[in-house]
């Protein structure tokens, strides 16, 4: 109990707080002590969730998950706002928990914008994407056992990253939150929106039953 209660703190207030408060208040190029700083927090729920018989296998699979999240985010670059690091991200809390599909995101953002380019942006798509993961991990059962339910929740997931987007957006343009221009810019976001929910909903029914099989071998085997 205690362990859940660290959980929820560590990635709704603390790590919120790290970003917001990063870019306030050191807003040069506060995104790369901001940045680490999420990583190193998130890596808290991560492994205080450990048990000594799975531990190391689990850091393979994360490893696994995020090399394959991030090459599919390679792969797909000339295609704008079609990518499948969502699906992979949820894939990922689906089969392997909250905290693994948390930092799965994190990670994902932070290795693939070495690529894509580091910014202040940087934290705000590794929040994104881990509260995503987090949150397929919480809703694992009812994700696993239920198509429409997968759809429903990519859906969510694209309107719920263009919306936290949207938040650096407004912080980056006024330096503070300013909720009409947080409405315009939701609005001025709309058809990018709608890629991410297309994307995701795609990717999440071609990439899960290709995955489900091969994750649940590897869960049964290694006791993970």
């Amino acid at each position: 109990m205690v362990r859940k209660y660290i959980k929820y703190i560590f990635v709704f207030l603390i790590i919120p707080a790290l970003i917001v408060f990063g870019a306030l208040l050191y807003p040069q190029r506060s995104f790369i002590i901001v940045s680490i700083a999420v990583v190193i927090t998130a890596c808290v729920p991560f492994f205080i969730s450990f048990e000594k018989n799975s531990s190391t296998r689990r850091l393979v699979m994360l490893a696994v998950m995020t090399a394959l999240s991030v090459a599919g985010r390679f792969i797909f670059a000339p295609i704008p706002f079609f990518k499948p690091v969502t699906a992979m991200v949820v894939i990922a809390g689906m089969y392997f928990g909250s905290e693994f599909g948390f930092l799965t995101g994190a990670l994902s953002a932070i290795i693939s914008n070495f690529y894509f380019g580091q910014g202040a942006w940087t934290p705000f798509q590794m929040f994104s994407w881990g509260i995503i993961g987090f949150i397929a991990g919480l809703l694992s059962n009812p994700l696993i056992k239920s198509k429409i339910i997968l759809i429903i929740y990519g859906v969510f997931a694209g309107i719920a990253y263009s919306l936290m987007m949207d938040v650096w957006t407004v912080l980056w343009m006024d330096g503070s939150f300013n909720f009409p221009r947080f409405i315009a810019a939701i609005v001025t976001a709309l058809p990018v929106t709608a890629q991410y929910i297309i994307s995701n909903v795609v990717f999440l029914l071609i990439l899960t039953p290709l995955f489900k099989k091969k994750i649940e071998r590897l869960k049964f085997k290694y006791g993970l």
